[in-house]
């Protein structure tokens, strides 16, 4: 579609310059205009540092606070576009609810009107390019600053100086153009003037990607006589309609929740807008009493069109907030939730791709489910149900009766449940990279990367241990059969322990069972070797047998390191005082000998040279 109608706008632009000078001076206006409205965003995504992220996520709790939150973010940011897209990246990264979700989007259609006020109170009825000029200059010495902060602020001053500088091209083009031609000879009165400037007004919006610009673009041009004031309430309408479109792109790339607030948006701005056009003039008269109340002149259109622009939102949110249960009901039957597959990420899609916070936050979670994906497909590697695994309150004794080999192929298990989960994330973090990061959000976003790739390198350890647990435990053949059992039960309860530390609080977590967990690995590692060769010299292990236990026990123990790892840096948070505690308690490796001091592990378990056995 761009190859069409992106040269078609070029050539119209060029012919319109061509014979107008003042055409130049009007596009010149919106285009300052959009590009003030981008370094505005910028700056309040640097500035923030995450704030509204941040607060989108606290602000969803109930209805009321999801709409003022939306009120007064589009207030802040002029942008309902950017709420909505923000909104948007939230929902599909799982942090708010749907409802909250809708709620934000009434609220920003409600925010989005402060503009109108701001343009036809303020910048018609003053010369807003003379504050423009010192805002730009002071903004170029803040962006070349180090500081994040300051560069934000520097970018969001920017943003404001070139929005009134806009404006201001914009209020000057339509005067020129008064003189060189009326446009009000092409006004249109009843339903065809009705019908013919909302699609301009919804055409102007998808062009500019912004209702914010398309309002400022019809106040101006109504301040200056070129359009009908009763063609301007319908192109305020038709806006409107046209400001879904942002959503509607930003949805393509979303999961099922995205696309059904992008439906929630379009449903809610198109019923706002038919309301309006049919009860046009009893809004008017509206208008007109409201007007006379607080002292708007009656010739001060341009005022009386925000007024509309109000009143027909604040309409739209009273009459569609009673049918919100029933709406979210729709777009769920409408919109399914697609049955999991777990072969596929859950929450990496692009609409989350331009937000730090939720791009960090999705990560950790599809991490997560790379991690439950890998459990599952570990413990089935060795013979043991999940369900059964997290419910026991005797590893051993579960390992010792589950006899019965698991239906599984794990070469294929692997490549659909655990490989393109990995290289799904990997493509994503690579393209996260080449975004502009803050350095903190970067490391931890490669931090994330590397857990994943210890969680694989885990799942192909046991990979490698599969044929020899099939061989040995399925029918007890003594004390090999012991020996592998040992590795099913410290694999098992160390998956049972890394699920019981997700389980706790963040600040709840603790460092130091891993810190002995790691000690004590290290001493079985070490002394495998001795407790082999005493029971081949006893007779009761066959040099055979010996060997593959020997290099699976390798396997083994590199399976629990990768998840005592994996643990460690995707659930211990270092930022916190416990953490700092704990890490100058944390063991060295020096001091890995000196913790094993104890022969029975925390979990009751006797290490000898002949076998691993549960005390009675």
């Amino acid at each position: 579609m761009t190859r069409f109608y992106l040269p078609i706008v070029i050539g119209a632009l060029l012919l319109a310059f061509w014979f107008s000078s003042d055409v130049q001076e009007i596009a010149a206006g919106v285009a300052i205009f959009l590009f003030g409205m981008l370094m505005l965003e910028d700056g309040f995504k640097l500035f923030s540092g995450g704030a509204l992220e941040r607060l989108l996520e606290r602000a969803t709790s109930s209805t009321p606070r999801a709409i003022s939150f939306g009120i007064i973010s589009t207030t802040l940011l002029q942008s309902s576009s950017l709420v909505s897209v923000i909104t948007i990246s939230f929902l599909s990264a799982g942090l708010i609810p749907l409802i909250g979700g809708v709620g934000i989007i009434f609220g920003a259609n409600i925010g989005t009107t402060t503009g109108a006020w701001l343009v036809a109170g303020l910048g018609l009825k003053i010369n807003i390019a003379a504050y423009a000029m010192p805002m730009i200059a002071l903004s170029i010495i803040l962006v070349f600053q180090k500081s994040k902060r300051l560069r934000g602020i520097g970018y969001a001053l920017a943003g404001l100086g070139f929005l009134f500088l806009g404006i201001h091209h914009m209020k000057e083009g339509f005067d020129a153009f008064r003189d060189e031609i009326d446009l009000t000879h092409f006004a249109l009165t009843g339903l065809l003037g009705l019908f013919v400037y909302s699609l301009i007004g919804t055409t102007a919006t998808v062009i500019l990607q912004s209702s914010h610009a398309t309002m400022v673009l019809i106040l101006t041009a109504l301040a200056a006589g070129q359009v009908s004031y009763e063609n301007a309430l319908a192109s305020a309408i038709g806006a409107n309609i046209g400001t879904t479109i942002t959503a509607i792109i930003s949805a393509f790339g979303a999961n099922f929740q995205g696309k059904r607030l992008a439906l929630a948006h379009l449903i809610f701005n198109m019923a706002t807008a038919i309301v309006a056009l049919v009860l046009i003039a009893p809004l008017r008269d509206s208008v007109d009493w409201i007007s006379d109340a607080v002292g708007i002149a009656p010739g001060d259109y341009a005022m009386k069109l925000a007024v509309f622009h109000t009143i027909f939102n604040v309409l739209g949110v009273a009459l569609m907030l009673p049918f919100l249960t029933r709406l979210i009901a729709f777009l769920e039957r409408r919109i399914t939730e697609p049955v999991p597959d777990v072969s596929r990420p859950r929450y990496l899609n692009e609409a989350i791709d331009e937000f730090p916070q939720t791009l960090e936050i999705a990560l950790r979670k599809e991490v997560l489910h790379l991690y439950e994906n890998a459990t599952e497909l570990i413990l089935h590697g060795l013979n043991l149900h999940c369900e059964q695994v997290f419910s026991t309150n005797d590893v051993a004794a579960l390992v010792r009766k589950s006899r019965r080999p698991v239906e599984l192929d794990i070469g294929e298990g692997y490549e659909r449940h655990v490989k393109t989960l990995y290289a799904a994330i990997v493509e994503f973090t690579t393209r996260a990279g080449d975004k502009r990061l803050d350095p903190e959000i970067a490391d931890r976003v490669y931090a994330m990367r590397d857990v994943a790739a210890d969680i694989v390198q885990a799942v192909k350890s046991v990979k490698h241990l599969r044929k020899n647990i099939l061989r040995y435990t399925v029918r007890p053949q003594g004390v090999v059969t012991e020996l592998y059992d040992g590795l099913r039960t410290e694999i098992a309860q160390i998956v049972i322990e890394v699920r019981k530390l997700g389980m706790f609080a963040p600040e709840d977590r603790s460092a130091l069972w891993l810190d002995q967990e790691r000690a004590r690995i290290e001493e079985d590692a070490r002394s495998t070797s001795k407790r082999v060769d005493t029971l081949i010299r006893n007779g009761e292990l066959s040099a055979v047998a010996a060997t593959s236990f020997m290099n699976d026990s390798g396997y083994a123990y590199g399976a629990m390191r990768d998840l005592i790892k994996v643990a460690r840096r995707y659930y211990i948070e270092r930022d916190s005082a416990m953490a700092e505690l704990e890490s100058l308690l944390s063991l060295d490796e020096e001091e890995l000998d000196e913790a094993m001091a104890e022969p029975r592990n925390k979990r009751g378990y006797h290490v000898s040279e002949k076998t691993v056995t549960r005390p009675s």
